[in-house]
């Protein structure tokens, strides 16, 4: 397993450059001049070209990315370039990047969590009227964008209920989390609540499972102990691959219920042009990324030993 995982970091260790590199190219090549925005549209020529200077935003870009990764990797992200002019980045991105972490492990959490169960439950009434009103029910919350989702719920908890306030954050702890737990939790479970009934039902078609059921083994036992481990494998590469979605999908939320997570910033950034804030959550984003594909290929092996023995075997 040890070297399984060892191929496979050194793997993504030119994916990070490459995609690194790239959208560093992205940000130098887009429309816009954040200097512009730094000193104004009626700057003086002179005083744009020594701001320009000073940030050695006038070096070749591939000298540009050598420097920038060098400082990368000693814990220096740079400074803010127009939008915080001077601020350095880690101050502006860490504080947020905890909050959007907070809100998007406990939203893929219960994504999973209730996705999961919903699908196994369905799965186990196929045929039945639960089956089709589960999927159906998940089918439905799925279908309501967060624009319209985010009003009503508001209308309930908010002004009918009284029961959360009506914007801002203190925590996962505080039932400020409800609406847009809500909002990013009952659109997103159709998919693994479908992705497990398939996944099971299919299990469950399988022969191994009917010489387990005429062995006498009770229904729990074959469903926890042969059907499920199986089942659960697409569900695990699906975590890797919802995770970096999430924390994408929550810039939207973040901004209309007034949290201050990387949403926010993340705008303000692309609209002035701020170089290194956005560099900083894009290689956050790849990291993360990259970091969770190799957790799932440990769990991966952890589920399935033919896996690691296949590779093994290459």
């Amino acid at each position: 397993m040890g070297t399984y995982i060892i191929r496979r970091l050194l793997w993504m260790v030119p994916i990070f450059f490459i995609v690194s590199f790239g959208t560093f190219m992205l940000t130098r090549y887009a429309p816009g001049d954040p200097i512009l925005v730094r000193a104004g549209p009626r700057a003086d020529p002179e005083v744009i070209e020594r701001i320009r200077h000073q940030l050695k935003l006038d070096e070749p870009i591939p000298i540009q990315y050598i420097s920038y990764m060098t400082g990368f990797f000693t814990g220096d992200l740079g400074e803010s370039i127009s939008k915080y002019p001077g601020t350095p980045v880690a101050e502006l991105v860490f504080p947020r990047i905890a909050v959007s972490a907070q809100l998007g492990f406990v939203a893929l959490l219960m994504i999973f969590l209730l996705g999961g169960l919903i699908g196994i439950i369905a799965a186990l009434n196929h045929g039945k009227w639960k089956d089709p009103f589960l999927i159906s029910i998940c089918l439905f919350f799925h279908s309501i964008p967060s624009i319209v989702g985010i009003p009503i719920l508001l209308y309930i908890f908010v002004l009918q209920l009284h029961l959360v306030p009506a914007s801002g954050w203190d925590g996962i702890f505080s039932l400020k989390i409800i609406i847009p737990l809500l909002v990013f939790t009952l659109p997103a479970l159709a998919g693994p609540a479908r992705l497990m009934r398939n996944t099971l039902l299919a299990v469950l078609d399988q022969d191994y499972i009917r010489t387990a059921r005429s062995k006498g083994l009770t229904e729990t036992s074959v469903i926890g102990k042969h059907a499920l481990r199986n089942a659960l494998l697409p569900m695990t590469t699906v975590v890797g691959l919802s995770l970096v979605s999430v924390f994408e999908g929550s810039f939207f939320i973040e901004m209309l219920y007034g949290i201050p997570g990387i949403g926010v910033l993340s705008l303000e950034a692309v609209y002035a042009r701020d170089y290194d804030i956005i560099m900083a959550l894009a290689q956050f984003s790849l990291i993360l990324f990259l970091v969770f594909q190799i957790l799932t290929d440990i769990i991966y092996t952890m589920i399935d030993p033919r896996i690691r023995l296949e590779s093994s075997e290459e």
